[in-house]
């Protein structure tokens, strides 16, 4: 017996791919939405008008405790770190969001299947050759792929079934959680100008932890550079 889950994260990939799958009458037993507690208040927004859209369900998880416990609160119980308060901000080498609020959360859930094979649907473009490389051994398809279907024709798609997210995607690549470290400067500065409040969240957090934004700037040096490069475009 097989069990197929739509992987929904509801940026332009995973929301093409489910309205597609839909169209093609392709099999779907449950659609899934890992939430964060962070994403940007338009893509919550976007779920809402997506579930009204195709009138399904989609099954919301979210970790028991929120990104503000395990960046700020959380205390590590093993390690060389052991005894220290928080995660801190991500980086590459510790994505500890992507672990403990998505990864940990949906392989607890799929835990009630464990009498079926589970087959998961995951939205990668066929432009993402390094993606779709490091998750081919996985029991995973990727219908995007096997349509010859790139980022820009999901994006299109949407926009043609009458979905925009609220301009975001006009603004980002990568319509991710708002505070992610890993995001570029650029887009870091249309977060601090466009989304001041989401930014005040971000240099909340950034003062009561103890290791920066990023390795080469704090939220509060950020400010400083953004406002640097505006006063110096008024002054060319």
């Amino acid at each position: 017996m097989e069990k197929h889950i739509v992987s929904f994260s509801g940026g332009k990939d995973s929301t093409a791919m489910l309205l597609m799958m839909i169209e093609k009458g392709m099999r779907i037993d449950e659609i899934i939405f890992l939430d964060t507690g962070v994403e940007f208040p338009e893509m919550y927004e976007h779920i809402k008008k997506v579930k009204q859209y195709i009138n399904r369900d989609i099954t919301v998880l979210k970790a028991e405790k929120s990104y503000e416990y395990y960046m700020l609160e959380h205390v590590k119980t093993r390690g060389k770190n052991k005894g220290q308060k928080g995660y801190s901000w991500a980086d590459f080498r510790n994505r500890w969001c992507t672990s403990n609020l998505k990864q940990q959360v949906i392989k607890r859930y799929l835990k009630k299947y464990k009498d079926f094979e589970i087959i998961e649907y995951h939205g990668i473009a066929i432009d993402e050759q390094k993606r779709l490389e490091k998750n081919k051994n996985k029991n995973v398809r990727y219908p995007l792929a096997e349509w010859n279907m790139t980022e820009a024709n999901a994006l299109q798609y949407c926009y043609d079934k009458g979905f925009n997210w609220g301009g975001l995607y006009t603004k980002f690549d990568r319509v991710s959680c708002f505070l992610c470290p890993l995001k570029s400067l650029k887009e870091l500065k249309v977060i601090w100008k466009d989304f001041p409040h989401l930014w005040a969240i971000m240099r909340d957090y950034d003062s009561r932890t103890y290791r920066k934004f990023r390795s080469d700037y704090s939220i509060l040096e950020l400010e400083k550079k953004f406002i640097k490069e505006i006063e110096d475009e008024k002054n060319k």
